[in-house]
């Protein structure tokens, strides 16, 4: 089976995790502020704070911005479902957004006219809405972060998908648009800690209260508690947090996987590519990029033509799944699972997601697909679509 997405794991990073396996600290230990300092090396941004994964990382966004009861947060149509239980966590409501026809992203077009409905109707307007760079490439921040502005809503970029890639030329993660930027690790994703995330902020009391909280809220900096320190043991919980720490051993599997970024987007982008041109004569639409963005890649979705249906969208993947290819389906529309539709108010329609999810399929992308892997899926979906 041709996975559709795969980690690879070098000499080089194997010796970085038996390195620390020998060392003092397994975790808590130097690793992990290395990696942070390598992430904001990368992303031009000024702080990084590194958990134990992406959906860790968007709670604490969502926390850091005091996301609270009684607040809505919207995020994508198209999305994990982290993307929207990160502001469930913390007691909020959450609602979601259609997505653009050509990038598959949160439609900024679809979010101002939300925007403008709520209020006019004089409803609840969203406290943080949390864009997500779908499949690597960026959303169309330079237009959300100007909705932000009018509507007075905070920002956290879910771009578990997009490290490595760049937006107005720009790393996706320098926070230029955004009020914390979110990164996953996860072994499919471009880089991996096997497990694990990054939030990005330009913010320094936003990085604080997300260290502090990734830790049980206890701190052992003596300004920041309600009288001085009994003795250089003493520690106050000053806020309840949570146990969302990175170990050293994924730290420095990261931080060796970071020095291969830049090429493994490039050899992701120029795989895609080649997907294109293979696809060329078969009756599929590939990825749009926009000219504004460089996508990661970290997924390559095609979609099946409107005239296959549901019942030929399914036979295609089905019969994909049975040549060997590790086909998947990036995502099922958020406003259709069932604990959403049970437990909130969800307002407006959602056209072009519910299309994409009829039509759409992940082939296998992974830095070191070789050609005669990439020769076999398009051979396999050329005969799935006869």
């Amino acid at each position: 089976m041709i996975p559709y997405g795969r980690q690879e794991i070098s000499a080089a990073d194997i010796d970085a995790v038996v390195e620390v396996l020998k060392s003092d600290f397994l975790t808590q230990g130097p690793q992990v502020p290395a990696f942070e300092q390598g992430l904001c090396a990368v992303t031009g941004a000024q702080y990084s704070v590194v958990v134990s994964s992406a959906t860790a990382a968007l709670h604490l966004a969502c926390r850091a911005l005091d996301v609270k009861p009684g607040d809505l947060v919207w995020t994508s149509d198209i999305t994990f479902v982290a993307s929207a239980n990160c502001a469930l966590y913390c007691g909020a409501k959450v609602d979601f957004i259609d997505i653009d026809l050509r990038t598959y992203n949160l439609s900024p077009v679809a979010l101002e006219a939300r925007l403008k409905s709520v209020r006019a109707a004089g409803g609840l307007l969203p406290k943080v809405v949390i864009p997500v760079h779908l499949c690597g490439q960026s959303c169309d921040m330079a237009a959300i972060s100007a909705l932000s502005r009018e509507y007075g809503f905070s920002i956290i970029e879910d771009a578990s998908h997009a490290v490595g890639a760049r937006y107005e030329d720009q790393p996706v993660g320098d926070c230029r648009y955004s009020d914390i930027t979110v990164f996953s690790f996860h072994p499919v994703k471009i880089i991996t800690t096997g497990e694990g995330g990054a939030a990005m902020t330009n913010k320094a009391a936003l990085a604080g209260r997300m260290a502090l909280l990734r830790s049980h809220g206890i701190t052992r900096e003596e300004p920041q508690m309600s009288h001085a320190a009994d003795g250089p043991w003493y520690y106050q919980q000053i806020d309840l947090g949570f146990n969302y720490r990175m170990t050293d051993l994924q730290a420095a599997l990261g931080l060796s996987q970071l020095a291969h970024l830049e090429s493994w987007v490039s050899a992701r982008n120029r795989l895609a590519e080649r997907y294109d041109r293979l696809l060329v004569n078969l009756p599929v639409a590939v990825p749009w990029q926009h000219p504004d963005a460089y996508s990661s890649r970290h997924l390559y979705v095609i979609r099946l033509a409107a005239d296959q249906g549901v019942a030929g969208h399914r036979k295609v993947f089905n019969a994909l799944r049975a040549g060997g290819i590790g086909v998947n389906l990036h995502y099922i529309p958020l406003h259709t699972q069932p604990y959403f539709v049970e437990t909130q108010q969800l307002n407006g329609g959602w056209p072009e997601a519910d299309r994409y999810y009829e039509q759409a399929i992940s082939l296998p992308m992974f830095h070191h697909m070789t050609d005669e892997q990439q020769d076999r899926v398009v051979e396999v979906l050329g005969a799935a679509l006869e």
